[in-house]
């Protein structure tokens, strides 16, 4: 039977997950021909986010390769933007004379960003963030350019901030509004969000209205309000929201309102032609989040398909904030309606604020700030309008207080009812991934991505997945590496490979690789760096370190940054420095002509912008030890004042910080690995955020492990109580040590933790005190011994001479 030739016009997420919910249940029905704008295939857009804040590439977030194209046959045109349709011939045109022939269309030609109209808005320097090309902007501007303003206190708009932010940029957000994210937070929690935001960095400017770009020589110089002020800027993004792009159906004929008016198939008035996404007018209603566009393209792929079943009837939708580190959930009406109720609990000091609105005994919105363990469980009972007259008690303290569902922690997916969503982006329950992982005999995390899209979005739902996979397979579950090869040079897996290297006494890489058959004699740029760590730590002082196969910042011992200089930070133990060593490392930043030396997170002096020729000469001059800021190594211990100055200490942190550091100092391990030490249960340290934290109490001290600041804040987890400082060390070192023995290469000690599970750790650690005494041995006979590099390299420069040219 010959095919039908379906024309979709968009290459965006809505129109792909069309296509490949259509390709599942009827694969050879169609002829498919793809235009879309961009010069890039389908890429998750909602992850536009963590690439300018340097956090993932362009690569890691392509949805839908171009091979992925063509092995389902589908002819792909990127650049090319269609321009006409003639729906009488059913004809599209393409802006460069290309033209497809259709017997169906499918339009998802997405939204394009409000751009405010006022005077300037055409100046250089002044965008949007809607694609790609707005983030390469943002990130070259910032390489040049000091001050960026974002107008729009929104999702879209602090997502930028941040980013720009960690590019460098010092950051102005202005927001029409009384308080951030006003459609999705209520006064309370948008004025907590703003408080947080303030402590990384950001400024705001509230209840402003912007009058007007002001610009010079055709670029963006500043901005003015309408209350006469003025604010300098470099760069000034857009962020005050989205239009449907309907323009093209609209000149085609196809009835429009305000997005192109379709009904509850996803057809819009021309029979012939579909539409979903945020294009899309659906009962009047235009939707900018993608768990919505995911539920049209499965009902719309259906009718493509000529099923005839399925109904869209609208989505009820729910927010959580993706890349600044911070918890945030909301959903429904929060604003409260007459005749609700609210129930509040507001922890200001503990930065927790949770908010119920109840209405005819039926939550019917919610908010959710520092804690959103329980978001889903909320946003189910919203969705599905269950009484809670029977949980009324226990509501605001979440499902684990009802005492009949038995999770703590990580075992939330065993509580879970099949209904309740586990993926926001996709719209993905429990019961759909179980029954994939049953009926398609799934065992890994990507099969189950693959099949289901649960976390293959903004995947900060992939440890639910995995919980579910764990939970669902029982005794049949194996960790992701133990079922995935190391890379595509060897089948081994990690836990297998460092087996292999225990068992045979492997030394070298290249014994390591001959003796387990490695298909490729050199390896590659992914096993290479796993194995050499693999070999030194598990045979300290008699395997072979291979600085060629450590990645640059390793083997020349600094950090390099986006502009091919470098970040040199002297290691200051616990935070301390002295007089003597300000006055070198001002010596040298004048010395090296340092274009930035910046106090860092750590309480370091961060010199940037040096040049790789300079370093050795730099490393002299300093008479320092290495910060090791650039290594999978440990980083810094950061410290509080504690009892020594502060009136509020109970423990002396300085000392113990500075002590930690000089225990494992030059200590490599997966991945970098971060201490902390608090004088005092205020925490100023940041001890909850470290892959180690330690905290004073009146008594001792508690230890804290697994906690991340990064791209996803993960607090760290309370391990145990000891009284001596001492102990702390012991304690901390025997930990560290079973996790650089035992985690993956380039796992964090959260990751590894989720893997293992801290009842595994707590064992190792606090059951078995032979064990434990083992592990901080091993880690103390590991660093025997240890030189720094910085000494070491300074003094041997003619035998560096990869130092002498400023290639990578």
């Amino acid at each position: 039977m010959k095919k039908m030739k379906l024309v979709v016009v968009g290459n965006g997420m809505a129109g792909m997950r069309t296509v490949e919910e259509l390709l599942k249940i009827a694969p050879d029905l169609y002829e498919i021909t793809v235009f879309g704008d961009e010069p890039h295939p389908n890429y998750n857009r909602i992850m536009l986010s963590p690439v300018l804040a340097g956090e993932q590439t362009i690569d890691d977030i392509i949805l839908n390769t171009r091979e992925w194209y063509a092995e389902h046959n589908i002819t792909l045109h990127t650049g090319k933007r269609i321009v006409k349709i003639d729906r009488t011939r059913r004809i599209a045109y393409a802006e460069d004379g290309t033209e497809a022939e259709y017997d169906r269309m499918l339009l998802a030609t997405g939204s394009t960003p409000f751009m405010l109209p006022i005077p300037g808005k055409e100046l250089d320097g002044v965008i949007g963030f809607r694609d790609i090309k707005d983030v390469d902007t943002m990130i070259e501007t910032a390489k040049t350019h000091k001050h960026a303003v974002v107008i729009g206190g929104g999702l879209l708009g602090l997502e930028a901030a941040n980013g720009l932010k960690i590019q460098g940029m010092d950051v102005t957000v202005v927001h029409i509004g009384s308080w951030l994210l006003e459609r999705q937070l209520d006064k309370t929690a948008g004025k907590m969000l703003q408080k947080s935001l303030e402590a990384k960095g950001l400024s705001f400017l509230l209840e402003k209205h912007t009058e007007q770009i002001l610009g010079e020589n055709g670029r963006v110089t500043g901005v003015r309000f309408k209350d006469g002020s003025e604010i300098a800027a470099d760069l000034v993004v857009m962020a005050v929201g989205i239009r449907p792009n309907y323009a093209l159906a609209e000149s085609a004929g196809i009835h429009c309102n305000r997005g192109i008016v379709v009904n509850d198939t996803m057809q819009t008035y021309d029979p012939r032609i579909y539409s979903v996404g945020e294009c899309v007018a659906h009962r009047g209603i235009s939707y900018g989040l993608v768990a919505p566009l995911f539920e049209m393209a499965k009902v719309c792929a259906t009718h493509l398909a000529n099923f005839g079943i399925g109904l869209y009837k609208g989505s009820v939708t729910s927010t959580k904030l993706k890349v600044t580190g911070i918890d945030l959930f909301s959903a429904g009406d929060f604003s409260g309606t007459e005749g609700s109720e609210e129930i509040v609990l507001h922890d200001a000091v503990g930065g927790v604020y949770k908010k119920l609105v109840i209405k005819d005994d039926k939550i019917i919105g919610s908010v959710l700030y520092g804690d959103t363990t329980d978001g889903s469980w909320y946003f189910q009972l919203l969705r599905d309008g269950k009484p809670i007259h029977e949980i009324r008690d226990h509501l605001m303290f979440g499902q684990d207080s009802l005492g009949n569902t038995g999770h703590q922690g990580q075992d939330k997916a065993s509580s879970m009812t099949d209904e309740m969503e586990v993926c926001g982006c996709n719209g993905v329950c429990k019961g759909t991934i179980v029954k994939a992982i049953k009926s398609q005999g799934l065992f890994t995390i990507d099969e189950v991505k693959k099949q289901t899209k649960a976390g293959s979005s903004c995947g900060s739902c992939t440890g639910l997945v995995e919980q579910i996979l764990a939970s669902t397979l029982g005794g049949g579950y194996a960790p992701p590496s133990t079922s995935k090869a190391v890379c595509g040079c060897t089948d081994f897996n990690h836990e297998e490979v460092r087996d292999e290297i225990r068992k045979h006494k492997y030394l070298s890489i290249p014994d390591a690789m001959k003796g387990m058959g490695w298909r490729t004699p050199n390896g590659c740029a992914t096993c290479r760096p796993a194995l050499n760590y693999y070999l030194i730590s598990t045979w300290p002082h008699e395997a072979k370190d291979d600085p060629q196969s450590r990645f640059i910042n390793e083997r020349v011992h600094a950090n390099i940054q986006k502009d091919g200089t470098y970040s040199v930070v002297p290691r200051m133990y616990g935070g301390v420095t002295t007089p003597d060593q300000l006055r070198k490392i001002a010596d040298v930043a004048d010395k090296y002509a340092v274009p930035m030396v910046k106090v860092t997170g750590g309480q370091r002096i961060d010199l940037l912008g040096v040049k790789k020729e300079d370093l050795l000469d730099m490393w002299k001059d300093l008479d320092m030890p290495s910060g090791y800021a650039y290594g999978k190594s440990i980083r810094t211990v950061k410290t509080c004042v504690g009892s020594e100055f502060c009136r509020f200490g109970t423990q002396n942190s300085t000392q113990l910080g500075i002590d930690i550091e000089k225990a494992f100092d030059h200590m490599w391990a997966p991945h970098k690995v971060k201490f902390a030490v608090s004088g005092c249960p205020r925490n100023c340290a940041e001890s909850g955020i470290k892959d180690v934290g330690v905290i004073g109490v009146d008594s001792g001290w508690e230890i804290y492990v697994g906690g991340n600041g990064g791209i996803k804040t993960e607090v760290a987890q309370f391990l145990c109580k000891v009284k001596t400082a001492e102990e702390v060390i012991e304690y901390s070192g025997a930990f560290i040590q079973i996790y650089r023995e035992e985690a993956r290469y380039l796992d964090r000690t959260v990751h590894w933790i989720e893997r293992v599970g801290l009842d595994y750790v707590k064992k190792r650690i606090l059951e078995d005190a032979e064990g434990r005494k083992a592990a901080y041995e091993r880690l103390m006979f590991a660093l025997q011994g240890a030189t720094d590099p910085w000494a070491e390299r300074a003094n041997q420069r003619e035998t560096h001479k990869e130092f002498d040219t400023i290639t990578v």
